[in-house]
């Protein structure tokens, strides 16, 4: 049995590999603001939040935390929820980069954040140039779809 080491991804963009792919998340999630700094584990990782972050529950237990800076330019209220109250929240539909990995690999949410582990054939998702996430095979194939 041949064993395979986890690949460190560094210094990666997506806008330049041309197996990547846009695809937009089409989910509903509850959102509660965090009352004051703290660390959640997601399947994939250890995520650190600070007061005011949004901390974002969805289908089968997945959770992680999303910086309040970025939280309303990535989420959008469901009514009767107002912005920046706990409720349910939907994706806005903004095209990410997404690609499947077919190897365990590690990455940083961004420059100095937490590191992300994947397992093969994890989806890579690129929102922004060092800005990143990652989701299992199976949760990718239920809330994202390829953009026209």
């Amino acid at each position: 049995m041949v064993e395979r080491k986890m690949v460190e991804l560094n210094d990666v963009d997506l806008r330049a590999d041309p197996d990547a792919a846009r695809y937009i998340k089409t989910e509903v999630v509850g959102v509660q603001f965090a009352l004051q700094d703290g660390e959640l584990l997601s399947l994939e990782g250890p995520n650190r939040y600070r007061a005011g972050d949004a901390l974002v529950s969805a289908q089968g237990g997945n959770r992680w935390s999303v910086a309040r800076e970025r939280f309303e330019h990535k989420y959008q209220p469901v009514p009767p929820t107002a912005m920046g109250q706990d409720g349910a929240y939907q994706a806005r539909p903004i095209p990410v980069l997404a690609k499947r990995i077919e190897h365990a690999f590690s990455i940083a949410r961004c420059a100095g954040g937490d590191r992300l582990q994947g397992k093969p054939g994890d989806w890579l998702l690129q929102y922004a140039p060092g800005d990143f996430g990652l989701a299992a095979q199976s949760r990718f194939a239920q809330v994202y779809r390829k953009a026209d």
